[in-house]
């Protein structure tokens, strides 16, 4: 192979592996740590997709308006060694998320605990105390 050949190959090996690498990213690069939230409503919407889980829940303010949040979860099978389990969650179910807003979207979050109105709570960190049944 001549030199060209040789740098063409590398260049080809650089721009892989530079969209690798920035396809994943940092939680706190997305997420203000320093900014917690905690929103009620119910959910919408599950999704269990890799690489992170999302759950959509409709907020009502106090003039009934409703909003979709978007929460940032761990991965599907994170979530359920966790105790989550999908079926647990139709729409209409309420549920208490905390979590951390996103830096650059409104109504966007990371999602740090889950609870159900009877008090079943999960998380990207493993059940909490008092919470999911395995």
């Amino acid at each position: 192979m001549t030199r060209a050949g040789y740098a063409f190959v590398a260049l080809l090996f650089s721009f892989g592996f530079g969209a690798s690498v920035s396809a994943h990213h940092s939680f706190a690069a997305h997420y203000d740590m320093s900014n917690a939230v905690t929103v009620k409503g119910s959910i919408a919407k599950v999704q269990l997709t890799n690489p992170h889980s999302w759950f959509f829940i409709d907020v009502k303010d106090a003039d009934g308006k409703t909003t979709r949040w978007s929460f940032e979860a761990g991965t599907p099978s994170g979530m359920i060694r966790n105790g989550y389990k999908a079926s647990e969650l139709p729409p209409g179910t309420m549920v208490t998320i905390t979590g951390f807003k996103a830096r650059d979207k409104a109504d966007t979050g990371m999602l740090s605990s889950l609870t159900t109105a009877d008090g079943k709570t999960y998380g990207m960190f493993g059940p909490k105390e008092g919470g999911a049944t395995k």
